[in-house]
């Protein structure tokens, strides 16, 4: 499976079998959080075999099962959360290329993960695992809703658009609004506290449509 394949395979998985992550699992992720960390200046870990991802109403309600997750964090500054956001991206879709099912905590991760990565901001976790299902689509707003664009629409303004849709944003709201002309883009998002994390989600999901050699962020 490709990354680009990954994007129509994903969806939010809660509930986890009681399978490890086997070494060669274990290694690949971890040398894709490197990459991630490396290329954008970031403090991302895994976590394997950790019971403390979720907060207890998460479990108790919603979770079941949840031992390995990616802890997003780094160093405080003005673009940290819209790098987490576009990085996280990349971890979801390249673990989902492996076999494996994630899912995306953001109000509901358990704060005390911060212990884990020495004092750096944390947005949220990832839970990586062997979901008890795959998971199932979402209702998904239209490009219409959420896109325009100056003069005849080419091709791959489209295919970005179709999988900026396919982006797992906070509570599925969509909130977003990508704008084109020429090769020029610019993505606006509604103010909220997962803005900077939506805003790189979108854009990862929406530069691997597109292609970024098509056009350029303004």
């Amino acid at each position: 499976m490709t990354i680009l394949e990954a994007v129509e395979a994903r969806h939010m998985v809660r509930k986890y079998k009681d399978i490890s992550l086997s070494e060669a699992v274990i290694k690949n992720l971890n040398e894709r959080v490197e990459m991630n960390n490396s290329n954008y200046n970031l403090n991302i870990k895994l976590m394997v075999d950790n019971k403390k991802g979720v907060s207890g109403i998460a479990k108790l309600v919603l979770s079941k099962g949840v031992k390995n997750y990616f802890i997003l964090a780094g160093d405080e500054a003005p673009d940290l959360d819209e790098r987490l956001g576009y990085c996280s991206a990349d971890l979801v879709l390249y673990a989902q290329t492996l076999g494996l099912n994630t899912w995306y905590v953001g109000g509901m991760f358990n704060r005390s993960v911060s212990q884990y990565v020495e004092g750096r901001k944390v947005v949220g976790v990832i839970a990586v695992g062997y979901g008890q299902t795959e998971g199932i689509p979402h209702k998904s707003k239209t490009a219409f809703d959420v896109s325009m664009y100056d003069g005849e629409v080419p091709e791959w303004f489209v295919s970005g658009i179709k999988t900026a849709l396919l982006a797992p944003t906070a509570l599925n709201k969509q909130n977003f609004t990508i704008s084109g002309k020429d090769n020029k883009v610019k993505i606006e998002n509604e103010n909220g506290i997962f803005t900077g994390v939506n805003r790189g989600l979108v854009k990862y999901h929406f530069e691997l449509g597109a292609g970024k050699s098509n056009f350029e962020w303004v």
